[in-house]
């Protein structure tokens, strides 16, 4: 992982040998756009029934949206999420008060997304203040799950639900209730703060973006952390210590000063970045992608170009369209695309190689943290999937819309 800071933002590269495969802007923080996983006392503003939504007054000019049932974790992720039936008219009333939590910063049009379960996250588990939500990752085993379920007993505080993480694989039971003794204490600060006013602020700022990626990240997967600001070394480093001392030694200061190439060239990382802003992206073999996002979808088309093949038409088809199923499944990490997503394979005759295809793209993006859904291939040779919205996406994150053309990308002729 290597890390370069800039005035405007700090920006974090994680690397797979010399590729690129995650690549995450974490912007200066403000009171009003990156606000993700604080902590407010928020007033309902109006509440929707018929959107099933309300909007909150938060402190910023802008209201922000709580949905009916929304939560901080995922059914899909999780075991023992509470289902609730009620109405959301007849669970909150405008005027009323209420401690909510950002979810997702805003995007575009959009107001921040709120819960009313507040959540606090530390390295090996999340607690879940009043509830009585016990959970473990799917993600883990079923022996280590059930090694940590009866952990669970032992360290679960009495108000309090808790949810354990994927990190916690291989944990003592000791290192685990340090971790949530932890999250408890700062949720009796945070619930004193509440005690104080009723008028809608922040209360609880959560860490910077930067240190979150390395505690929702770092393991023993990676080689190292590469940072180029000795103030936010320093702040890394000193979390690490706290949370997980055995990785601490892969956390280095890259200076500036004395190294020949700056952080990102060295790691051909500023290369690699401009390949992902790209609409073409190239296939090892000669075939192509062509990547277009527009407001309601991003489609993904796959090209043969210069592939053609050795043996017959449905062969080469067939292979080009393995090696893009890997590529949209890189791409879409790289990229951080989120949303309705359409991939336009070539057509093939053989139900069995459709079948390989969507079972190759399935298996690519099981390495993809964020959560996504993924259908058959059509006749038509078109697989629709979902990718979760969690942040802006890359191009959004580095550039800014044109002035000129609003984005559209067209020079219209003059005289029109």
């Amino acid at each position: 992982m290597c890390v370069h800071t800039t005035k405007e933002a700090t920006h974090i590269a994680t690397l797979e040998g010399r590729s690129m495969v995650e690549y995450t802007v974490a912007k200066a923080a403000d009171e009003t756009l990156q606000i993700d996983g604080n902590i407010y006392v928020g007033r309902i503003q109006n509440v929707l029934p018929g959107m099933e939504l309300a909007f909150v007054d938060i402190g910023i000019p802008k209201n922000a949206v709580l949905y009916r049932g929304d939560v901080t974790f995922d059914d899909d992720d999780v075991d023992g999420a509470p289902a609730n039936n009620m109405r959301i008219e007849e669970m909150i009333r405008a005027g009323q008060t209420i401690v909510c939590q950002v979810t997702k910063n805003a995007i575009g049009a959009k107001g921040a997304r709120l819960t009313q379960e507040v959540s606090l996250p530390g390295r090996f588990a999340v607690l879940v203040p009043n509830s009585s939500t016990v959970g473990i990752s799917k993600r883990l085993a079923d022996g280590e799950r059930r090694r940590l379920r009866k952990i669970i007993d032992e360290v679960k505080p009495q108000r309090h639900g808790v949810i354990i993480r994927t990190a916690a694989e291989g944990v003592s039971a000791e290192d685990l209730a340090r971790d949530v003794t932890s999250l408890a204490e700062k949720w009796d600060a945070i619930e004193a703060e509440v005690a104080k006013s009723n008028q809608p602020r922040l209360i609880y700022r959560d860490l910077d973006l930067a240190v979150r990626v390395l505690r929702e990240e770092l393991n023993d997967d990676y080689r190292g952390v590469l940072i180029d600001d000795r103030e936010l070394y320093e702040k890394v480093r000193e979390y690490v210590l706290a949370v997980n001392p055995e990785l601490a030694d892969r956390i280095e200061y890259y200076d500036r000063t004395s190294e020949d190439l700056p952080l990102f060239e060295r790691y051909f990382v500023h290369e690699q970045l401009h390949r992902a802003l790209d609409r073409k992206v190239f296939l090892p073999s000669g075939g192509s992608l062509i990547i277009e996002r527009t407001e309601a979808l991003t489609v993904v088309d796959v090209n043969t170009g210069k592939n053609v093949g050795k043996t017959n038409l449905e062969e080469t088809v067939f292979r080009n369209n393995l090696e893009a199923a890997e590529e949209v499944a890189r791409q879409l990490r790289l990229r951080d695309i989120g949303g309705i997503i359409v991939i336009d394979f070539i057509d093939m005759e053989s139900k069995a190689n459709r079948d390989a295809v969507a079972s190759a793209l399935r298996q690519a993006l099981s390495r993809d943290k964020t959560r996504t859904q993924v259908f058959d291939i059509s006749e038509l040779g078109l697989v629709e999937m979902t990718r979760k919205r969690v942040n802006e996406g890359l191009l959004e994150s580095v550039s800014s819309v044109c002035t000129v053309c609003d984005g559209r990308g067209f020079v219209l002729a003059t005289g029109l």
